[in-house]
């Protein structure tokens, strides 16, 4: 038995698309002073080298690759900061959801409309929904002006996005932020669509 036979073949510590690991014949140097050429790699590898610097694809897929001469440590410090910024300027969009009853009072609609606006603003969907109990479901006119209300109250703040929806004993409507509305989406006026999604009261 031959030692090591059935171990697995240990991977290569090269980096990748850097100094001698390039690949590609030829690529487009780009040096400090700014100059710019296109030259075989062994070529660019070499003037990097003569300056102390390393040679690193930053541009793979053009062609032919664009290769930068620069410090290998400082890049990969400027990568990962640059990832990390745009990680911290990345929001997570939750759905916030409000319940109303359809006689709910002027005051406990006032909390929750200060607390959908700040839903809103923060970049986040605010789903509002009208909780139908026993008899109340064949009133669902009072919901459907409450929800009206409370979508026209939110103009200046969000966007009713898609329809209004009658699910089991519940209607509800989704309003989205108008800094985030979805592209190609067109505002809906509130009033419309909620009469259509509703049925008529008996």
């Amino acid at each position: 038995m031959i030692p090591g036979r059935n171990f697995p073949p240990r991977k290569s510590s090269r980096r990748e698309n850097v100094n001698e690991s390039i690949r590609a014949r030829e690529v487009r140097a780009v040096f400090p002073d700014g100059t710019a050429e296109i030259m075989p790699t062994s070529a660019a590898l070499r003037r990097a080298q003569e300056l102390g610097l390393d040679l690193v694809v930053v541009s793979p897929t053009a062609v032919p690759p664009v290769a930068k001469a620069i410090d290998y440590g400082h890049y990969q410090y400027e990568m990962k900061k640059k990832s990390h910024e745009a990680k911290k300027k990345q929001h997570v969009v939750q759905v916030k959801e409000l319940k109303f009853r359809p006689n709910t009072d002027d005051h406990d609609y006032d909390f929750k409309k200060n607390h959908a606006i700040r839903f809103l603003t923060e970049g986040n969907r605010v789903k509002a929904v009208v909780q139908f109990r026993g008899r109340e479901i064949a009133h669902t006119d009072l919901g459907r002006k409450l929800l009206m209300r409370f979508a026209e109250d939110l103009t200046a703040y969000g966007v009713v996005d898609g329809s209004a929806r009658m699910e089991g004993r519940n209607a509800h409507i989704l309003i989205s932020p108008v800094k985030v509305q979805v592209q190609g989406s067109k505002p809906v006026i509130a009033g419309a669509i909620l009469k259509q999604a509703l049925p008529p009261s008996h």
